[in-house]
């Protein structure tokens, strides 16, 4: 009788690793589609390039590479853009959010709802920035900021869990240590 539920053990893990890999192609799907309507579709430009072979990296399927650039270059691709919000977290902590979306107002009222779910609101731009250099990989934290209680360290998890959750949201910087 030993092993019977193994299955059920295996699926949990699985469904993890598959959220996790769907969100990961999702996002590299998103990119290939932004940086194939810049290029026009060139394969061959450095930015389409790049999130072609991150995609490959992550064991993304050829077709679905194939239609994520074909869906940049068709003529009723969604005007999809990049916008950065800013926030300051619990214990003070600065707070960068990369979005991709194809509707600002919908994302910019989605972060508005999760950051007042979590008691935290939108700074003016610029306003959190200051504490970051941006690099070719994102943003690294040039000042860093100590949480100095549990209650604020666990806040920020959960805030951090929430963001990342969102569909529109592809990175969240924090300078917290």
């Amino acid at each position: 009788m030993s092993g019977h539920n193994k299955w059920a053990q295996i699926k949990h893990k699985k469904a993890i690793t598959d959220s996790r890999r769907g969100k990961l192609w999702t996002t590299i799907s998103r990119r290939i589609t932004v940086e194939s309507k810049k290029s026009g579709g060139d394969t061959t430009s450095p930015a389409l390039r790049t999130w072609i072979d991150k995609g490959r990296e992550a064991n993304m399927p050829k077709e679905t590479i194939e239609r994520a650039i074909t869906k940049g270059v068709s003529s009723d691709a969604a005007a999809t853009e990049s916008i950065t919000y800013e926030a300051y977290g619990p214990g003070g902590v600065a707070i960068i959010i990369n979005t991709l979306t194809d509707s600002r107002n919908r994302t910019a009222q989605e972060i508005k709802h999760l950051l007042s779910l979590h008691g935290v609101a939108l700074a003016a731009v610029g306003s959190a920035l200051w504490a970051f250099e941006k690099t070719g990989e994102g943003y690294v934290p040039l000042t860093m900021v100590k949480v100095e209680t549990p209650e604020d360290e666990d806040a920020l998890m959960k805030l951090l869990d929430a963001l990342d959750d969102n569909d529109d949201v592809e990175e969240v910087y924090t300078n917290a240590e």
